[in-house]
């Protein structure tokens, strides 16, 4: 069975919109997009009068080598958020086909699921002695029992920092083979010491992994998501998304980002960030003003406050914003602290009354 049909029948030989960009003609002389002749006046290296490659070659190939893919796997948008929405839209139909998800997880899987009006599954997280974890087997499950089209797994997850080994994302793709697609989020993968589903894609055409420069690279506002899955499937989403969803500008910033002396650049940050997520978790556990710190592997930590409302509220009022998770499913006293500068930390630190000076001297 190919991974195609898995997509929505009036979807699968959809042919999308054809953009004048999308055409293969050259010439020297542009009239056929309706474009200003001018460079903006805004713009003095003269690249936004035109409309940008929906799906640049450079960029394309970069990514590729960059995540251990062919460029034809990968489909590139506007951060993974694009990749989830149509995901669901191109596979669910309409009030049927459901979507699994494994919560406290990443709101937008969910958000996705009610815009398509896809029934939504939730086979919650077990809260154990080392953390949380997924109960795949349950998943798989529910998968195959309401017909679910799409699963969603977060690794490293958000906001719980835990990470799947790939023979149990194999293992549960197979169970899944023909029926759902397993799509792996790894947007906090360059953190993790786990190795990427990338691997998998080749052999397993039902796996798709979500990669992001967000993160890692630091280039959030740019927005520059990558789905990288079968290519035939990846062929159907292009012809699904928006005609021309990367802006050149920030088509640069992820080429110049992907440069090698960047990458190295942005090597040595995840080590220091690592270095600082466990020194952070080391010191917050010792807080008598802390219940629990969960082991993480992404640039964050999921922390348990014994009063999680003054923690915030003496937080905020120094000026520093954490993420209230009291909303989340099983999270009623978590706050989630993303990883800072060592500097951003010892005052994160301070402000709980945790004597960065005193313990580091301590323990040397």
């Amino acid at each position: 069975m190919s991974v195609t049909e898995l997509v929505r029948d009036d979807l699968r030989h959809f042919a999308g919109y054809s953009s004048a960009r999308r055409t293969s003609v050259t010439g020297s002389i542009w009239l056929n997009a309706n474009e200003s002749p001018w460079a903006s006046i805004a713009d003095a290296d003269g690249r936004t009068n035109r409309y940008p490659d929906p799906q640049p070659a450079e960029l394309r190939e970069r990514l590729a080598s960059l995540y251990g893919a062919v460029p034809e796997q990968l489909l590139v948008g506007r951060g993974s958020d694009e990749a989830i929405d149509l995901l669901v839209r191109a596979l669910c139909n309409w009030g049927e086909d459901a979507v699994v998800v494994a919560p406290p997880v990443f709101g937008m899987y969910a958000i996705s699921a009610r815009l398509q009006n896809a029934p939504l599954i939730e086979i919650p997280l077990i809260d154990g002695n080392q953390g949380f974890t997924a109960d795949l087997d349950a998943i798989g499950t529910a998968a195959l029992s309401s017909r679910a089209k799409l699963v969603f797994l977060c690794s490293p997850a958000n906001p719980t920092g835990q990470a799947l080994g790939l023979p149990a994302i194999a293992a549960l793709a197979k169970r899944l083979r023909g029926r759902a697609m397993l799509i792996v989020d790894e947007a906090y993968g360059e953190f993790s010491d786990q190795p990427s589903a990338v691997s998998l894609v080749d052999s397993m055409p039902n796996i798709g992994v979500l990669r992001t420069l967000s993160k890692a690279h630091a280039l959030a506002g740019a927005r520059i998501g990558t789905l990288i899955a079968a290519p035939e499937l990846i062929a159907i989403l292009r012809n699904c998304q928006a005609p021309y969803p990367l802006p050149a500008p920030c088509v640069q910033l992820a080429l110049q980002a992907l440069e090698p002396e960047a990458l190295r650049a942005t090597g040595a940050r995840v080590f220091e960030t690592v270095a600082q997520r466990d020194r952070l978790r080391r010191l917050l556990t010792d807080s008598p003003l802390i219940e629990r710190v969960y082991p993480s592997q992404g640039n964050f930590l999921l922390v348990r406050f014994v009063d999680a409302d003054a923690a915030l509220r003496q937080l905020l009022a120094a000026g520093v914003v954490v993420r209230d998770m009291r909303g989340q499913p099983q999270l009623n006293n978590a706050l989630r602290i993303s990883i800072g500068t060592v500097r951003e930390n010892d005052a994160l630190l301070g402000i709980i009354g945790i004597d960065t000076l005193a313990t580091t001297q301590v323990v040397a």
